[in-house]
């Protein structure tokens, strides 16, 4: 889940919201850590993305892979 810029979680890192300072940053971050005193989500942290062709990516595979799915290779699920 990603936190916009109206203080909702949504499920798109596209609708997500972006800052361009470390200070922004640990505002934002904090107004998360709101919803995580209140249990609605657990350890909310900052990711670093760029844009690419338009899209928000994460430089991080680990983050890019929680932001797009898993990765599954389908021919191993169902051999021909």
């Amino acid at each position: 889940m990603f936190f916009d810029d109206n203080r909702a979680w949504v499920e798109s890192i596209d609708a997500g919201a972006l800052v361009d300072s470390e200070e922004a940053g640990s505002s934002l971050l904090a107004l998360a850590k709101i919803d995580e005193e209140r249990c609605r989500v657990i350890d909310p942290y900052l990711i670093e993305v760029e844009v690419v062709a338009g899209q928000r990516r994460p430089t991080d595979n680990r983050e890019a892979i929680r932001a797009f799915g898993p990765t599954v290779r389908t021919d191993l699920m169902h051999p021909s």
